[in-house]
């Protein structure tokens, strides 16, 4: 097998092959899946081993003692034979893994050959093919975390400790000193217990990071930021707790630690950085000073660590074990997100270059995997099999006759009156003429209420199963958050509704099969997805006077989508699914209508974290079109420009306020002298769906092209997650 290792002599980094570990007694041997390279305590490693002779004293004067002890023990000749053989010799590297059980030794119950574990230990969770781990330092992965994710669990667990040390409580506040892996962590785990986060790191890169997973405040700790943000957010009484999470010689993080902690504070020591503590600053204060060793209760413990001798839980809560275990339920429950953390995945049998670019800055990351052949797959893995294929599920209905009254007005409910109902969809319709709001239903009392009393339905309520029994009502609006869209859906087509739901229709494949079905069941395909900027007044003239095309076509689109403020549902992902999944579907389903047909392939890339996405989509007759959908763009840059380029004639749409076409050296501008507002088209889009239900014909967007865009969503993720295109089988 191979494993990676160096010569802490000579600097030597190498991917040896060597031997496989026997399954001895009271351990498993595990074949790894993604192994974490640790960006602090590992690279600190591998430059020490570059360093000189009288460097590595330096960086080291715990073994330096040592030496000296030695000498004086064994002389001079016996001492230096031994400080240079140890030193000339290959040591390991890693200590955070997932893998896969291959063989479990005697007095071994609770798992299995073919069980996935996450690993930790600097003897036995190493940057190898095979590891044999001891029954203490390994724990068995829950339900759905994926096996790149559950590789976080060692320094996930360092975290961990290092918050327990702290003692935080609800409503405290915090400073994380040091945005670097560990310190992430610390972030996002504070977070989650109910304590504002300040974060000190240099770097405006990890500043912006930790804002996006849980910070408060974030800043230089050179500048009055982060001091402003402490005052601010603490009533000038300073923080709670400080949690030192940097590496270095600096004595910086100590001194702010004392100046911005409260008085009888205390300061929790989690990195390896420089500790000389200014005596009066820290003794006026009474500061608490604390050290949180390593994954917790039990590591050093060779009784514990190699021997599986467990604390018993009424002594010890949290042992290094329970720790890796809680910390991985919090991954898997959506607590902590370690993928905006993955800056880079490597082949393992690239791993010596992986170092090298850490160690010279060609490669800047804040975590790094390693992916071994033979792992379970995970999202960011690089196709190793034929591309992907998602299937655009077919329409099978005979269609159902509407019949209406003409003069009757047409009776609407509403599912959900949050900011997007009542802003952008309920003033178009208590405006409009033949439109009777009958019933809006909310999951509490009070919004539907105000829903009512603003836009005047006739009854409000919680009660959505006496909506969709009312036989006076003609159609559904379900405006709810993204998880219930395909099930609220699927249960009004069944009652015989029609259906206005608002972007997305489904968030998985099962979702959108589901609704679906109900559609095949019921006969009932009266169904809208509010992709709405179809509809917009000034595309729809710009793409009349741009014309007919002969050849394929290209299209343009950015999407300057902004960051999200803290706290917002639509960060949910573990429910709401990711934020392109929730809205993307607007922007392939613009550009299908610019191009006049549905996608046949889809192929993404995405930033870490996929917060910044790529797709480019292919169509039957060779368009193509490329949404760039960013989140890191200036605030005051249009959100979406959109160009079509075919012919030898262009199209400009800029943020749904101007337009021009291109023509040779002709440009002829696109709607008034003067734009008016911005109009995304949800005036005309509930005009048309309101037309289509009182008159009983064809719904204003087919029901075929609905499902190929929400198709092409799904595509995106399983085409990050392949590296490859997704081909849409039975795409029109």
């Amino acid at each position: 097998m191979k494993q990676v290792v160096q010569n802490y002599k000579s600097g030597e980094l190498a991917l040896l092959d060597v031997p496989v570990p026997g399954c001895k007694p009271g351990g498993v041997l595990v074949r790894t899946a993604y192994s974490l390279i640790s960006t602090g305590t590992e690279l600190m490693k591998v430059s020490e081993a570059g360093m000189s002779m009288l460097g590595k004293a330096r960086s080291r004067p715990d073994q330096v003692a040592k030496v000296v002890q030695s000498v004086a023990t064994n002389g001079v000749p016996a001492t230096y034979r031994k400080v240079m053989g140890k030193l000339d010799s290959y040591t390991p590297l890693g200590y955070s893994l997932c893998g896969v059980v291959e063989e479990v030794s005697a007095g071994i119950d609770d798992v299995k050959a073919g069980d996935l574990v996450a690993c930790a230990g600097n003897e036995h969770a190493l940057h190898a093919e095979l590891n044999w781990v001891p029954k203490n330092l390994y724990t068995p992965v829950p339900d759905g975390l994926e096996p790149r994710h559950a590789a976080f669990g060692t320094v996930g667990s360092i975290a961990l400790q290092g918050v327990r040390q702290g003692e935080s409580r609800l409503g405290e506040v915090a400073l994380v000193v040091g945005l670097g892996l560990i310190g992430q962590l610390v972030v996002q785990l504070l977070a989650a217990s109910g304590v504002r986060v300040v974060g000190a790191d240099p770097d405006p890169a990890r500043c912006e990071l930790a804002a996006r997973l849980g910070a408060a405040a974030c800043g230089d700790p050179a500048s009055p930021a982060v001091e402003s943000a402490v005052a601010e957010l603490t009533g000038g009484h300073g923080v709670d707790q400080v949690y030192l999470a940097a590496g270095g010689g600096s004595n910086q993080p100590v001194e702010l630690a004392a100046r911005l902690c409260r008085d009888r504070g205390r300061v929790v020591d989690i990195g390896k950085c420089r500790l000389d503590l200014p005596w009066n600053a820290y003794y006026e204060k009474e500061l608490d000073v604390r050290f949180s060793r390593s994954y917790g209760p039990g590591r050093y413990d060779p009784e514990y660590e190699l021997e599986g001798r467990d604390y018993p839980i009424g002594y010890v809560r949290w042992t290094e074990r329970r720790n890796l275990a809680c910390f991985l339920d919090l991954a898997a429950r959506g607590r902590v997100d370690v993928e905006p953390l993955v800056s880079h995945t490597a082949d393992f049998d690239d791993a010596v270059e992986t170092y090298r670019s850490l160690k010279d800055g060609g490669l800047k990351a804040v975590a790094v995997l390693f992916r071994y052949p033979g792992r379970a797959a995970g999202p960011g893995d690089q196709a190793t099999a034929p591309a992907p294929v998602v299937a655009v599920p077919a329409v099978n209905v005979k269609r159902r006759q509407t019949a209406r009254t003409a003069k009757a007005p047409v009776r609407l409910a509403f599912v959900g009156a949050g900011n997007y109902a009542t802003s952008m969809l309920l003033p178009h319709l208590a405006q409009r003429g033949g439109v009777e709001l009958s019933t809006v239903v909310t999951t509490t009392a009070l919004s539907a209420a105000n829903a009512q009393r603003k836009f005047g339905f006739a009854r409000a309520t919680t009660d959505l199963d006496a909506v969709l029994g009312d036989t006076s009502i003609d159609a559904v609006f379900v405006v709810t958050r993204h998880s219930s869209h395909a099930e609220l859906t699927r249960r009004a087509l069944l009652a015989g509704k029609a259906v206005f739901v608002e972007k997305p229709l489904a968030l998985t494949g099962d979702e959108l099969a589901g609704v679906l079905a109900a559609v095949e069941e019921s006969g009932n395909d009266r169904l809208q997805v509010g992709f709405n900027r179809r509809f917009a007044p000034l595309l729809r003239e710009a793409g009349r006077q741009f014309g007919a095309r002969n050849g394929p076509a290209h299209v343009r689109y950015l999407v300057n989508a902004g960051r999200l403020d803290h706290g917002s549902w639509y960060l949910q992902q573990g429910t709401e699914g990711s934020r392109f999944a929730g809205e993307g579907g607007h922007f392939i389903d613009t550009a299908s209508r610019l191009l006049g047909a549905d996608p046949v392939s889809v192929y993404a890339t995405a930033t870490p974290g996929n917060e910044d996405l790529q797709v480019v989509l292919r169509y039957p007759d060779g368009s193509t079109a490329t949404i760039a959908y960013v989140t890191t763009g200036p605030s005051g840059f249009p959100k979406e420009t959109l160009d079509l380029v075919a012919d030898g004639r262009a199209l400009r749409l800029d943020d749904f306020v101007r337009a021009a076409v291109y023509d040779g050296r002709r440009k002829r501008s696109v709607g008034p002298r003067l734009p008016k507002a911005r109009d995304k088209g949800q005036a005309a889009e509930l005009a048309a769906f309101v037309k289509a239900v009182r008159t009983g014909g064809p719904m204003p967007v087919p029901l075929e092209s609905l499902v190929a865009t929400t198709a092409a969503t799904l595509a995106v993720p399983a085409s990050l997650a392949a590296g490859a295109p997704v081909t849409l089988a039975g795409a029109r």
